[in-house]
């Protein structure tokens, strides 16, 4: 059994990615030259919109219950997610034989709670910014006796995320710059941890919503603060506060955290399906709405950007796809701000 507490280390992710070999996909990174010109740098996306459950969040997921101790992992378990974790969550106990509630948003999008019930996971609502869903998680597991799996704050879960950066090194080792979207933070903690020991000169950049920018707030702050109830198209990076261990891995590796408005993320999406030929949910498209506009700064060198999930359902994303479903789309320039949190 590996540690449920401590540090996430790369030899934990290495660990992880044996485990997970033949279980999770081995994502693409694509590419196109299109792409390149529009955005003016070389960019290689890694595809976690392909992934099992599509989104990067199962790889964390199965790691975390396949190192419970035996009973734990039999008596069932339960987690809380805006959607892709539950998700992941359900498919990992399946997988593995053992039973899953899953608390999620009330209005979740319907991709995700279709996903989510087709797995046979009993499923418990809260909503979002009235209910203490943490509270509500806590009952539940003990009412049930489930071994609770967080979505971020787990060194087993920020291991198996940081195996996404450990496929991209292998598969693009002359990356200069990693971009990784910021909600919980266990994706950004996971690869920054494999990322600065096996590749320190590569600099790794969180990416949040503007209005759900908790980490960038907490790292001007030094300290973890909570913000009002987000309010974003990107509904998977809508937390209030940042979890407590990725945001101590994060406060130390990460180089900076972005911040980009709606606009720049719905026109993310419409680049990925136009020169990548992908769907990628707005929270999967995050990261890449960083290379709109600039903001980056001088020439960040080969790019690599994480595109976390593709849960995204036919109505947001018609909409997203049509010239002028956002308002001001296909407008410019977009509102992309370099949050300069790390100094």
């Amino acid at each position: 059994m590996r540690p449920r507490a401590g540090t996430v280390t790369a030899q934990a992710v290495e660990a992880a990615a044996r485990l997970l070999d033949g279980v999770a996909v081995r994502t693409p990174m694509l590419s196109s030259p299109l792409l390149d010109a529009e955005l003016g740098v070389r960019v290689a996306a890694k595809a976690e919109n392909l992934q099992r459950t599509g989104a990067f969040k199962f790889r964390g997921a199965y790691h975390h219950v396949a190192t419970l101790p035996p009973d734990a992992r039999m008596g069932g378990v339960i987690g809380a997610s805006s959607g892709n974790h539950a998700q992941a969550l359900a498919l990992a106990a399946r997988l593995l034989g053992t039973r899953a509630t899953v608390v999620i948003p009330h209005d979740v999008p319907l991709a995700k709670l279709d996903a989510i019930r087709r797995t046979g996971a009993t499923v418990a609502t809260y909503r979002r910014g009235v209910d203490d869903r943490d509270a509500l998680v806590a009952e539940l597991a003990a009412m049930h006796g489930l071994a609770v799996v967080p979505s971020a704050d787990s060194v087993p879960v920020m291991a198996g995320a940081g195996t996404v950066a450990a496929e991209i090194l292998r598969d693009a080792p002359d990356v200069d710059t990693l971009l990784v979207p910021l909600g919980g933070g266990g994706l950004a903690a996971g690869c920054a941890t494999y990322v600065k020991a096996v590749k320190p000169g590569t600099r790794v950049i969180g990416v949040e919503p503007a209005g759900a920018d908790d980490t960038r707030r907490s790292l001007l702050r030094g300290r973890r603060v909570s913000i009002p109830a987000p309010r974003t198209i990107a509904d998977g990076l809508t937390h209030t506060t940042p979890s407590a261990g990725p945001f101590k891995v994060n406060r130390r590796l990460l180089d900076d955290v972005l911040v980009v408005d709606d606009h720049a993320i719905a026109e993310a999406v419409r680049l990925c399906f136009r020169h990548l030929h992908v769907v990628v949910e707005p929270s999967g498209a995050t990261a890449m709405a960083a290379l709109l506009g600039g903001a980056l700064g001088g020439d960040p060198g080969r790019t690599a950007v994480v595109l976390s999930g593709g849960n995204v359902d036919w109505g947001t994303f018609r909409t997203m796809m049509e010239a002028d479903g956002m308002g001001s789309v296909a407008a410019g320039p977009f509102d992309v701000r370099l949050a300069g949190a790390l100094g």
